[in-house]
């Protein structure tokens, strides 16, 4: 029996035989009407031949029954349910059953059902198998928590089968590669998230094409220690199980295009995450200089967008870990999604980091966001889309690993007000251990509940006066930055903003600077900047609050900067 893929299609529901059992039932048809179909319940205890005289006269394309008494008597009615069929000749349909895990495993052989619900599905399962139209054809196993056709294997197909959840993602790697494999297929078989980081230790991110160069003292050091392609398909291999997670994996900080490649061939990486200025001599991850990072940086960029593959640039959060004041990491979220859509990529990933640097309040983080997502949204267009990804900053988490549990439901609410496509969850118990399978179901778990309330509705907080001004005061800061960012550079056979030498100029003349930057001999590092009224500030040497002109006028003098009210960011693609 086959049914149609198109929605909007009429869904007949009825529990059959002498079954009263109605929440099970009910609660599906409530999910379809949530997705755009017609339903008709025809009520409990329902006779076999009722069920077939309403399903020729409402000629529906799907009907659903189900039954959660005894497999015995669900059995017999089953096999009522067959001959009936069979007399009758009618037109093929999707018949889809429900039922807990003995009667499902009893009435299944019958090949009557399509597909059949045993009580083991999520909510967001049975969101996708809607989504999907109800169609059979798709799917292979007897249940649905065995049947890998219902998980699209790739991003943006994922994403909108999932959609108005988010697709939930979470990092893994432990130091020792036979735990990571077992424990990629532990979480892949909890259906927990979407999404599956791969964590590679230090070695392997900066050496992995350069092994002589391997330092001992890194082995296994922040990840697994992937040595060899067969190690990632390995990886890859035993995450095809469970909800099939996507894969994706942190990429190199050096030879950034053949860890490209290799990801690509290996895992089917769902994006690439790359930065501007980073894992260069500015924060030591490798020994590339500034101009060397930038440009290759860019592009590992510009290979992805030639191939489709949807990018992500983590440069905000870097400034933000560093306690750089807000507005740098909001002009940087906008010169990030501006070289992506520059190099050609389509789908861009935002990521919001909130709690960070360590302090910020959640009134002030929303502000930062709705500044850094005004910004960066106006450069859509029917090539370019923001996919907004939503996570919990690292350092925000207690070592007290009951009070994270509470840090993450916290953060996860701010966060939900954003409306991502995609949440990063952190685990709970990152300030004391690297996250073991067990704990990222766990943190997942804890997520995934606050996702589930908040899509029943969260307050309006973007009318919150106080938000409003703040990210007005941002947008503007923001712009101003960005402006003189662009005269900075002497070369102007590129357009700034793609220029490495204007980083380099902003950070060696401090127009870019952070606290943690200090020491550095590519920076300056001699801004000073406090958590004031919930927001990360700078502020000049006494402690008093300074202003982005004030600040930029002592670095490179006012004659060169616009009026605070008359900051453009002027920019042509």
């Amino acid at each position: 029996m086959t049914g149609s893929t198109s929605q909007g299609k009429l869904i007949l529901g009825a529990c059959l035989g002498n079954c009263v059992h109605v929440a099970g039932i009910l609660n599906f048809l409530q999910l379809a009407d949530a997705k755009g179909y017609s339903t008709k319940f025809l009520g409990p205890a329902i006779p076999v031949k009722t069920i077939l005289d309403e399903v020729e006269q409402t000629n529906a394309p799907v009907v659903a029954l189900s039954y959660r008494l005894t497999p015995k008597a669900a059995y017999q009615l089953v096999k009522e349910l067959a001959h009936a069929l069979k007399r009758r000749k009618l037109t093929p349909r999707t018949w889809i059953f429900g039922g807990t895990t003995p009667v499902v495993e009893k009435v299944h052989p019958l090949k009557i059902f399509d597909y059949c619900f045993d009580g083991s599905a999520t909510e967001e399962e049975v969101l996708m198998f809607l989504s999907s139209g109800c169609s059979p054809e798709k799917m292979t196993g007897s249940h649905l928590s065995s049947r890998s056709g219902i998980y699209k294997k790739s991003l943006l197909p994922r994403m909108s089968q999932r959609s108005p959840w988010p697709l939930i993602r979470h990092h893994f790697g432990l130091p020792s590669l036979e735990e990571t494999i077992q424990g990629v297929g532990e979480i892949a078989r909890s259906r927990c998230l979407d999404i599956l980081s791969i964590a590679p230790d230090q070695n392997a991110q900066q050496f992995f094409f350069r092994p002589d160069e391997m330092v001992a003292s890194l082995e296994g050091a922040g990840g697994v220690p992937v040595r060899s392609e067969q190690d990632l398909i390995s990886i890859y291999q035993a995450a095809q199980q469970g909800n099939y997670p996507l894969l994706r994996c942190y990429s190199g900080t050096q030879d950034l295009t053949q860890w490209a490649i290799l990801l690509d061939k290996t895992i089917k990486s769902a994006w690439n995450a790359t930065p501007i200025n980073w894992y260069s001599v500015l924060d030591g991850r490798s020994k590339r200089s500034l101009a060397l990072a930038i440009r290759e940086n860019i592009e590992n960029l510009r290979w992805h967008a030639q191939h489709r593959i949807p990018v992500e640039v983590n440069e905000p959060h870097h400034w933000s870990l560093r306690q750089a004041h807000d507005t740098i990491a909001v002009a940087a979220a906008y010169w990030s999604a501006y070289i992506a859509k520059v190099v050609g990529t389509r789908d861009y990933i935002a990521q919001f980091m909130l709690n960070t640097p360590l302090g910020v309040s959640p009134v002030m983080d929303l502000a930062k966001m709705w500044a850094t997502i005004e910004l960066i949204e106006t450069l859509e267009d029917q090539f370019f889309r923001v996919h907004r990804q939503v996570r919990a900053g690292l350092l925000s988490l207690p070592v007290d690993l009951d009070a994270a549990k509470g840090q993450i439901a916290a953060s996860a609410y701010t966060a939900m007000h954003l409306k991502p496509s995609i949440f990063h969850v952190v685990g709970f118990c990152e300030a004391d251990h690297a996250a073991t399978p067990s704990d990222i179901i766990t943190s997942c778990k804890i997520v995934r509940q606050v996702v589930k309330e908040s899509l029943q509705g969260l307050p309006n907080y973007q009318l919150d006066p106080k938000i409003i001004q703040r990210k007005e005061q941002l947008v503007s800061e923001a712009k101003m930055l960005l402006s003189v960012l662009m005269k900075l550079p002497q070369n102007k056979a590129v357009h700034p903003l793609l220029n490495p030498e204007t980083y380099i100029l902003a950070l060696r003349q401090g127009v870019l600077d952070a606290p943690g930057l200090k020491g550095n001999p590519n920076a300056q590092g001699t801004i000073q900047t406090r958590i004031i009224d919930g927001a990360c500030i700078a502020v000049d040497a006494d402690g008093s609050i300074l202003s982005e002109f004030d600040r930029l006028s002592q670095i490179i003098g006012e004659d060169l900067l616009p009026e605070p009210r008359d900051a453009k960011v002027k920019v042509v693609l």
